[in-house]
């Protein structure tokens, strides 16, 4: 298989083999594209579990409003009787 790259991937490929990094250019693409696999993968994964965490907002029920001032009074409410106790 023949491959065309554009300059500066073509450089960085001959660098790694001048290195001593790679014996040959074939180790750098091959290593290349072991780490796209990986990349790809990990990809895959957090795509499922973004996917799995919609599902579960979507299967939790209908949205309700929020009401802030209830969220606040109640918050304002603990945090003095954390205070008290203390």
């Amino acid at each position: 298989m023949n491959i065309s790259l554009p300059l500066h991937l073509e450089t960085l490929v001959k660098t790694k083999v001048e290195s001593g990094l790679y014996t040959s250019a074939s180790d750098v693409m091959q290593e290349a594209l072991k780490l796209l696999e990986e990349r790809d993968h990990l990809n895959s994964l957090k795509f499922e579990s973004l996917r799995q965490d919609v599902q579960k907002g979507v299967d939790s029920g209908e949205a309700a409003p929020l009401n802030i001032d209830a969220i606040k009074a109640r918050g304002n409410a603990r945090l003095a009787a954390h205070l008290n106790k203390n």
